[in-house]
């Protein structure tokens, strides 16, 4: 593994084991530079092809997945392994489905409905960048729409 510190792949692991909900392992590494970091390794069941509104395709990239989550949680009151856990559900539910090719937009409501459940402001803001409101009156409308800050 290569150190994103010297950029020397002369590291060792510390620690290994496994997430709490049994899907990754979990690696404490140490590089000869005396930098330490973590590193995941986690199945990967099948290759899964997203396809684009646009029709275009591309590879799955769980990181990218896990970037707009996090982006979405951001200052939120959610810690890190919560949504850990959270990103290897939905990469676990969209390999399930069993389909090697999944519509982006089959990705996006799935994410949407966790974050839903997860964190409501989280929610509104995911959904804001994914349904790419134009102006003020169509995020007003979606909120009015949806009955997570009702409860409160």
């Amino acid at each position: 593994m290569i150190c994103s510190i010297c950029k020397k792949g002369e590291t060792s692991v510390v620690d290994s084991r496994p997430t709490e909900d049994g899907t990754a392992i979990r690696r404490r590494r140490l590089c000869v530079c005396g930098a330490r970091f973590t590193t995941f390794e986690r199945v990967q069941y099948r290759e899964i092809i997203v396809v684009k509104k646009n029709g275009r395709k591309s590879a799955f990239d769980r990181d990218k997945l896990a970037k707009s989550i996090f982006i979405a949680l951001k200052k939120r009151p959610i810690d890190t392994e919560t949504t850990e856990k959270f990103i290897s559900r939905l990469s676990r539910s969209l390999e399930e489905l069993g389909q090697s090719e999944i519509l982006s937009s089959t990705i996006g409501t799935m994410v949407m409905e966790g974050l839903k459940e997860l964190d409501p402001v989280a929610y509104v803001r995911f959904a804001s960048v994914y349904r790419n409101f134009r102006e003020e009156k169509d995020f007003v409308q979606f909120v009015d729409k949806i009955d997570v800050f009702k409860k409160r």
